[in-house]
């Protein structure tokens, strides 16, 4: 018992640590940048809710180690929490497009490496996934947000996708059978931050910004679409023998 709680005790120290980076950059883009109330509160928000969602999950996984990958998984939390604070500091002045650039950029660029850094190390989890795949989510999500300022609230539908379809899982459990490995839908996943960021630089005319976000949300609905009809196929397939049971047990 005390041997787990020294493990649980440090890795609580990681994710402190992680809550303390956020916040030293949060102030540093708020000194460069003057951000505003909207944005600090947004930017805080995130860290603290990151800190305890993480810590909750660590807790509950009984990990002995947090691993190098998180950690790289928390440094892309960081900076999505930074993306977060500038987008919601934009509803009152417009952020620097060369920051909010960057600091997307390297978010994205970092999402190829934790993946890559759990399988050489052997320490590929199922939290660790799960971690990976929230923090993609959310800075889609916050992209969509930013973009849609732009170009149109239909936008939201790109970051909402993958929320929505959590939220039919509950009315709808076959939703949560485990999909089979598909490239198509890890590069349509990649390409939604791509495209995003792409539309919010502003570096195209507006019809071609409008063309790129709407490319995004083709290809997202294409591939929520073509896994849902899979899901949906398979449960029929599967409850098949089940319904055949029950009207042999009634026709007895």
């Amino acid at each position: 018992m005390a041997l787990n709680n020294t493990y649980d005790a440090r890795l609580q120290q990681e994710t402190a640590l992680g809550a303390g980076v956020q916040i030293l950059l949060l102030a540093l883009i708020g000194t460069a940048i003057g951000m505003g109330p909207a944005g600090w509160l947004t930017g805080l928000a995130f860290a603290i809710a990151t800190w305890a969602v993480l810590s909750r999950a660590l807790h509950r996984s009984r990990l002995r180690s947090f691993g190098a990958a998180n950690r790289v998984t928390l440094g892309r939390a960081t900076l999505v929490g930074g993306v977060t604070a500038l987008v919601a500091d934009s509803f009152q002045s417009s952020p620097p497009v060369s920051l909010f650039v960057g600091l997307t950029a390297v978010a994205l660029i970092l999402d190829g490496v934790d993946g890559k850094v759990a399988r050489r190390t052997g320490t590929s989890t199922p939290l660790g996934a799960r971690f990976d795949m929230e923090v993609d989510a959310f800075l889609i999500l916050v992209l969509s947000v930013y973009v849609s300022t732009q170009l149109g609230p239909w936008v939201l539908l790109i970051g909402g996708m993958r929320y929505v379809f959590v939220g039919a899982a509950r009315v709808w459990p076959w939703l949560t059978a485990a999909l089979p490995p598909s490239t198509a839908r890890k590069t349509v996943a990649a390409l939604q931050g791509v495209l995003l960021l792409l539309a919010g630089a502003e570096l195209l005319p507006y019809a071609a910004n409008f063309a790129v976000a709407a490319l995004a949300l083709g290809l997202l609905v294409w591939s929520f679409g073509r896994d849902v009809l899979w899901l949906y196929r398979t449960s029929r397939v599967e409850n098949v023998p089940a319904r055949r049971q029950v009207r042999e047990l009634v026709a007895s």
